[in-house]
């Protein structure tokens, strides 16, 4: 049972749940755009995000309150640097406009990653949650566009701000988890609006991500049915969002949400 204990926290805390949701929404976007999906740009998504989000949480000078993870840091460091290797890898198996695109978001994540206190992008007044967004949604939709063109730039466009929503949807029950750690400048929306006006704006998010549906030029059902099904979620998990979480609350039941969106669009497919 301590095995199983010391291997689930590995696999949050190694960032190997938000890979697989991140690597999710890699395939709903292929879904979305008729497009194929190429598994090197999934295993370059997937150890990419590894290597990223270990990147910002162990960075030297984060201001981590985590000291639980001292003992397994070491192991996390190498599975990182591993994951780096292989996420390479599959990059130099990708087309070169697929760099260009990546590099952005990878200078993203580089001035993301609180080296200098308040001097990165996360210390800015309230900009957090929507780089996070950022990056997500251009990771996701913009990269796999990128490696085919051809789709209406519409439907990419829409697609995009729907998981730039949702990211942020999925993003605020951190922040309300959170509100007990983050200094006061960084005014993230719990701390500026209060969590239950930070709910009720989340709750319109989701709303919005809905009616961006009906602007595409075709509505395909089997994702709007999915679609609907991870908005009805999210909101249920954010209206059951507190300040006082369980320990995996927000780190894997919603950081889930991605991942059974994948999976519920794919076995409707499959149904048909």
């Amino acid at each position: 049972m301590n095995g199983l204990r010391a291997a689930f926290k590995f696999y949050i805390n190694a960032s190997v749940h938000v890979a697989l949701a991140v690597s999710s929404l890699i395939f709903v976007t292929s879904f979305e755009l008729d497009s194929d999906s190429n598994l090197f740009l999934v295993g370059f998504i997937f150890f990419g995000t590894i290597t990223g989000y270990n990147f910002v949480k162990f960075a030297p000078a984060a201001g981590m309150h985590h000291r639980s993870l001292t003992n397994s840091l070491k192991a996390i460091q190498v599975f990182s640097f591993v994951s780096t290797l292989l996420a390479m890898f599959c990059l130099f198996h990708l087309p070169r406009n697929v760099w260009l695109v990546s590099g952005v978001f990878g200078v993203l994540t580089v001035f993301y990653a609180p080296f200098i206190e308040k001097r990165n992008l996360r210390g800015l007044s309230g900009l957090k949650i929507y780089v996070v967004a950022l990056v997500w949604a251009g990771v996701t939709v913009l990269i796999p566009w990128s490696m085919d063109q051809d789709q209406l730039v519409l439907n990419v466009g829409i697609l995009f701000l729907q998981v730039f929503l949702c990211v942020i949807v999925w993003t605020l029950p951190f922040e309300i988890r959170d509100l007990k750690y983050d200094p006061d400048n960084l005014k993230t929306l719990p701390q500026r609006l209060g969590v239950k006006k930070t709910k009720g704006l989340g709750i319109a998010f989701l709303v919005l991500v809905i009616m961006l549906e009906g602007l595409k030029e075709e509505l395909k059902m089997n994702f709007f049915i999915s679609l609907f099904a991870t908005v009805f979620l999210s909101g249920f998990l954010l209206l059951r969002s507190k300040r006082d979480q369980s320990a995996f609350f927000a780190s894997f039941w919603v950081e889930a949400i991605p991942i059974i969106w994948c999976i519920l669009l794919f076995s409707l497919q499959s149904y048909r």
